[in-house]
């Protein structure tokens, strides 16, 4: 049943998406703004997102005035930037005008400097001071990330009072699961739950009903702990205070959403050095320009591989069987290379990786290498025996491939560890560094063997 409707939904999508560029190059304004009034920010979103640059602008002109900032919200970065950068100074400070200070925080620090002035410059003095107080916390910190609005009520006074208070003001702001309970000088003391609120007798106290150690964060702390403060604990909100604990905003699970997404997007996207929203329809020559340099770092150490293989031209020239096995041992070392780095990313991600337990990592992988090592030497052995009927072939590849399955391993996990120590995303250049090690070993253990014991 799940399946079914996921493919309804997907298929909705893709169907939605090519009727609107549809009607984007029938370049027909009137039918897509009637379309679009119909239609959810995320889906314009999307839309946008599925489309080139030209087809795009046009799209985004018909998009109706009053839904322009949320769905500056739902799109990827490089499009919102793409987008906003795209029209004219007035134009853009009106698309933003709507947004709420966390998602204005992040467009004024994304754009360029001009256009962030300009922006800074429309706001009145409340907001403009609400956006530049976000924008001195430190990126991708909960201070970045919170919210300003909540409902806070003091310890002393009774969950009757309480009630009255909240009929009074008429709603709740969203995913509300308690209400924020601080002191007369705002310091955070504890967490009301709404649970609590309906169910207890309205004649207690709400410091003798709270709960004096719900969690909180310092608005300097980083997302990733938020998030992971988020799953241990299978939190709805949370408060975030000041270095005084004073109370300043809140996080809520839908926040926290995005931040796994996110988190998930960059991990992928740094394993082929790319940024994580990344306009898929971004200019050729932009595009090219952000791919170079890995690209420039992935030749380098694909000359330094060659190099190895240089080294050894003398003994390929001789033996032709050994330039065509030659692929597979540094291939088998990449691929188990590449398993333990996976691993060892994702461990370090959710901080399951210290100091502690690293060397029984260590140990578990070098074991897994050997066992893997010795069945794979087996077989590839036996295999290159009997094509090229040669027994120490056959032998010499099995042992290269032991020798390169342990460097894998060794590397596998000692690259992201070494990289998360002096402040390199190990997600950004780790396979980068492991394909060198397991190409490098590969090659020189292969050929120095062949050329110890063939020649």
């Amino acid at each position: 049943m799940n399946d079914s409707v996921q493919m309804t939904s997907e298929t909705t999508e893709e169907n939605l998406i090519d009727t609107l560029i549809e009607q984007v190059r029938a370049g027909d304004a009137e039918a897509l703004r009637r379309h679009l009034a119909t239609l959810h920010e995320a889906e314009i979103a999307d839309a946008l997102e599925a489309m080139p640059g030209s087809e795009r602008r046009f799209l985004w002109a018909q998009v109706p005035e009053h839904l322009q900032a949320d769905v500056l919200t739902w799109v990827d970065d490089g499009v919102r930037v793409t987008l906003l950068e795209g029209l004219a100074e007035a134009e853009a400070v009106a698309a933003v005008a709507d947004m709420d200070t966390p998602d204005l925080a992040e467009v004024v620090d994304s754009v360029s400097e001009e256009l962030a002035g300009a922006i800074i410059s429309s706001l009145d003095w409340d907001e403009r001071m609400l956006v530049e107080e976000r924008l001195r916390y430190p990126e991708d910190s909960a201070g970045r990330l919170m919210e300003t609005e909540w409902v806070a009520v003091r310890a002393d006074v009774t969950l009757e009072v309480v009630s009255r208070y909240l009929k009074w003001r008429g709603d709740l702001p969203p995913h509300t699961d308690g209400l924020m309970v601080v002191d007369r000088e705002g310091t955070y003391v504890g967490k009301l739950p709404v649970s609590k609120l309906l169910t207890l007798d309205e004649d207690l106290q709400v410091g003798d009903v709270m709960e004096a150690d719900a969690d909180w964060v310092l608005a300097q702390a980083s997302e990733r702990e938020v998030a992971d403060l988020f799953e241990r604990r299978d939190l709805v909100s949370v408060a975030v205070v000041d270095p005084e604990h004073r109370l300043i905003g809140r996080i809520t699970v839908d926040d926290i959403i995005d931040i796994i997404r996110e988190e998930a997007e960059h991990q992928f996207m740094h394993m082929a050095g790319l940024e994580e929203g990344e306009d898929l329809f971004a200019p050729i020559l932009d595009s090219a320009r952000r791919r170079l340099f890995w690209l420039a770092i992935n030749l380098a150490t694909a000359f330094l591989a060659a190099g190895v293989i240089g080294l050894f031209e003398a003994t390929l020239d001789k033996i032709v069987a050994l330039a065509v096995l030659m692929p597979i041992v540094a291939s088998m070392g990449g691929i188990a290379g590449s398993q333990t780095l996976t691993l060892a990313i994702r461990g370090l991600a959710l901080g399951q990786i210290s100091s502690t337990n690293t060397r029984w990592l260590a140990i578990k992988e070098i074991a897994i290498a050997a066992i893997n090592g010795l069945v794979w030497a087996l077989v590839v052995g036996l295999i290159a025996w009997g094509w090229f009927g040669d027994l120490r072939i056959g032998l010499i590849l099995g042992v290269a491939m032991v020798v390169n399955l342990f460097a894998a391993a060794a590397a596998g996990l000692a690259v992201p560890l070494l990289l998360e120590r002096v402040g390199i995303d190990p997600a950004l250049s780790g396979s980068v560094i492991l394909t060198t090690v397991t190409d490098v070993v590969g090659f020189m253990s292969f050929l120095g063997l062949a050329t110890l014991f063939l020649l």
